[in-house]
């Protein structure tokens, strides 16, 4: 609804898209670019954005690299686009669902989506008229270095985000599949079995040797499955309405005792082999609480559900590379390989999450692969779906921290030639940085917090907004366009602020690590 209000011209069509004024023989009746930068200070680089006139032969070639014809098609384009957006915060939303509730989930889920489309539209029509399918350089355009720079950051804090997550699953899902290969109930405290030395091991050994190269629908269906294959209430989930029978203590660690509590165990219980010991039946209304859905829900957490949704949706560094490949491209097609992308995600969001909550309630961690933790030991499903995750993460790491790279070097080395040792030190540095990030900090809900208020908010909300109004003078400063615009961006500052501010007063009242509030 939002879009159908928006300004479409004629330049939807291949006749005026950005890439026609440089891939096709140049008339200057027929294919004039409007843009406004031709009689900025008459440089050099300002030259390379030619407008109202014909652009030579010696200009086309100097843009060639960057406007060249794209030769992927709509389909492997949605598809493209569609990974870039689907990433781990996919593992959040489960979380996210249980501190919202059912019905405050969807509308917010719902409303992230809308914006995140609308704000893909403002970053097409500033690409047309900024001249640029590079997001620093429409940064830079808008504002000079001060928005290059903030593109940058963002982009970076981002991919760091991206990063930090992907070594987080690490973290935590590497030493279950160790213990369910070697049989073990629990771990037993070797170092092997230690999610920290394990993340260093697998960064070094696996990711770093990757990264030094010069170039370069998972978890979905398993929840939907195992959601019918639980029982409810679990074992593990009666701590917290009962903490003590007989003078002992029922925490999470006792709830694996085999000698207090050794029918409750969750893998016992799933797998069959009950054993002799205390058992403990709830009072019936704390079962139904248990296993009741919520549909409305507030609390100290809920100020982290749409930061993991802004987070999750988060794919706009990759929406104009992905609009250069296209084949035939025009901002209207893109924006349909956007409606798609966004659309197909929403679903899978969706039914995750959905299935995620439903399976574990308001029991569910913000790592929602770490929850079945507490269930199964040894399910054979579940350790598959562990192994290719691990897999894909470990193998995108390499792939995120390219572009962190590449921009370093564009910031700070753009005149030097290139260097391997610089090259190998500033991807051992991203790496250790990541690496401090993830045995440092609790839990991925705070990277998923942090990240998703800032990098994530100005990634979707301020920048292509600010750009938009910055960049784009065929649209009147008083028409509806660029009112919306203006909407668009107070609202993502206001929230940018608003959900920081709530997440460090949850970091303060109970301090990461401690166990309250989670």
């Amino acid at each position: 609804m939002e879009l159908k209000k928006v300004c479409t011209e004629a330049d939807d069509d291949s006749t005026a898209s950005l890439d026609d004024r440089f891939t096709e023989p140049i008339d200057s009746e027929k294919a004039t670019i409007n843009s406004h930068f031709l009689d900025e200070d008459g440089d050099a680089e300002s030259h390379k954005f030619l407008t109202n006139g014909i652009m030579k032969k010696k200009k086309y070639e100097e843009y060639q690299e960057e406007y060249h014809p794209g030769h992927t098609s709509f389909g492997m384009s949605v598809f493209n686009l569609s990974n870039a957006i689907m990433g781990s915060g996919i593992l959040g939303l489960s979380y996210a669902m249980a501190n919202t509730g059912i019905v405050l989930f969807v509308v917010l889920l719902l409303g992230v989506a809308i914006l995140s489309l609308y704000s893909v539209h403002l970053l097409l029509m500033t690409a047309k008229e900024g001249g640029s399918l590079i997001y620093e350089k429409l940064g830079e355009r808008a504002f000079g270095w001060p928005g290059k720079m903030a593109a940058f950051g963002s982009i970076t804090l981002q991919n760091i985000g991206a990063m930090s997550s992907y070594l987080f699953i690490v973290k935590y899902e590497l030493p279950e599949v160790i213990r369910a290969f070697m049989g073990l109930e629990q771990s037993s405290g070797e170092w092997y079995m230690n999610g920290n030395y394990l993340v260093v091991f697998v960064s070094i050994g696996i990711i770093l040797p990757l990264c030094i190269l010069k170039n370069l629908v998972r978890v979905g269906m398993c929840l939907i499955y195992k959601k019918y294959n639980l029982p409810c209430p679990m074992p593990f989930m009666y701590h917290h309405t009962n903490h003590s029978m007989n003078g002992t203590a029922l925490g999470p660690h006792a709830l694996h005792n085999g000698t207090v509590l050794m029918d409750m165990s969750p893998a016992s219980y799933l797998d069959g082999h009950h054993t002799s010991g205390v058992r403990f039946e709830p009072h019936p209304d704390d079962v139904e609480e248990m296993c009741t859905p919520k549909y409305f829900v507030f609390n100290s957490q809920t100020a982290y559900t749409v930061p993991i949704l802004a987070f999750s949706f988060v794919c706009h560094p990759e929406i104009l590379p992905i609009y250069s490949e296209l084949k035939d491209r025009s901002r209207r097609k893109m924006q349909n390989v956007s409606n798609l992308s966004i659309l197909a995600m929403l679903v899978m969001y969706m039914l995750s999450a959905l299935f995620g909550y439903l399976t574990f309630y308001e029991n569910v961690e913000a790592e929602l692969l770490h929850t079945f933790t507490k269930v199964y030991k040894f399910d054979t499903m579940l350790l598959l779906v562990r192994l290719a995750v691990l897999t894909a993460v470990t193998l995108t790491v390499p792939i995120v921290l390219f572009p962190i790279r590449s921009s370093i070097n564009t910031m700070l080395f753009s005149q030097r030639e290139f260097s391997w040792v610089r090259h190998m030190l500033i991807a051992a540095f991203i790496l250790l940085f990541n690496n401090l990030l993830v045995i440092f900090v609790p839990t991925i809900r705070d990277i998923f917090g942090f990240i998703g208020s800032s990098a994530a908010t100005m990634l979707i909300f301020i920048l292509p907004a600010a750009f938009y109004l910055r960049l784009v003078k065929s649209v009147p400063m008083h028409s509806v366009q660029k009112i919306s615009a203006a909407i668009f961006l107070v609202v993502g500052i206001i929230f940018m602020f608003s959900s920081l501010s709530l997440i460090v007063m949850d970091w303060i009242q109970n301090p990461p690590g401690s166990g309250g509030g989670h």
